[in-house]
């Protein structure tokens, strides 16, 4: 599935509109139990449990927003904690545009993997011009009332040395910065979209063709 498309709405003249539809891969990774289904269930369904079973694999939602004239559709794909020890997150993270890694503030063992997850991340899967894709970090179950800064995190410098757009707390429990961190987060895929369209296209034009058109030439052009 190509990854990000677009396919121009209709309306109800048969008219193509101004609003274009984007589909894009978002991925939602981190340590066992730290939250990542509840947070796509809260997200998608607007529901919450205590009683999700732990993910096998890899599981998949979409969620579709009306972001201004556009249609964004995010295929949310949720992965096992315990993927990051296998060979299969190279065939999950392909062509994936954005990524949450998450943690559990209760458990310092999952704020530690975060860096591993982000190197597993960045080994795998890069954009077409280089670059890492748009990440952001997940302080997930912060309901649970652990302050951060109090283990002497500096959760903004640690985001600047680890390549994340930024960072979070949410609680899935209490619907907390779930939506603002979703929104964040594709702020960040656009504007990589349009900067990987925008370098893109003097690609297209051959010197050649340059050259033809500065001396005057119309050899193949179409009036």
């Amino acid at each position: 599935m190509p990854s990000p498309r677009w396919i121009m709405s209709k309306q109800a003249n048969g008219m193509a509109s101004l609003g274009k539809e984007h589909l894009y891969k978002v991925l939602v990774i981190g340590d066992l139990g730290v939250g990542k289904t509840s947070i796509i269930r809260r997200y998608v369904h607007h529901s919450y449990s205590t009683n999700y079973r732990a993910t096998i694999g890899v599981d998949f939602a979409l969620k579709v927003l009306h972001w201004d004239t556009d249609t964004v559709r995010l295929q949310l794909w949720d992965i096992a904690g315990q993927e990051r020890f296998g060979n299969m997150t190279r065939v999950y993270y392909r062509e994936a545009m954005g990524a949450f890694i998450v943690f559990d503030v209760t458990r310092p063992t999952t704020f530690e993997a975060v860096v591993k997850w982000k190197e597993d991340l960045d080994s795998k899967l890069m954009l077409a011009d280089g670059r890492s894709i748009a990440t952001v970090l997940l302080a997930n179950k912060c309901d649970q009332g652990r302050e951060l800064d109090s283990n002497g995190v500096k959760m903004e410098q640690f985001c600047k040395d680890h390549g994340f757009a930024g960072w979070f707390e949410t609680s899935a429990r209490d619907n907390l910065n779930i939506n603002e961190a979703a929104n964040f987060l594709v702020k960040h895929i656009m504007a990589t979209e349009h900067d990987i369209l925008r370098t893109a296209v003097p690609d297209t034009v051959s010197p050649r063709l340059d050259r033809r058109q500065e001396s005057g030439s119309c050899s193949g052009c179409f009036k």
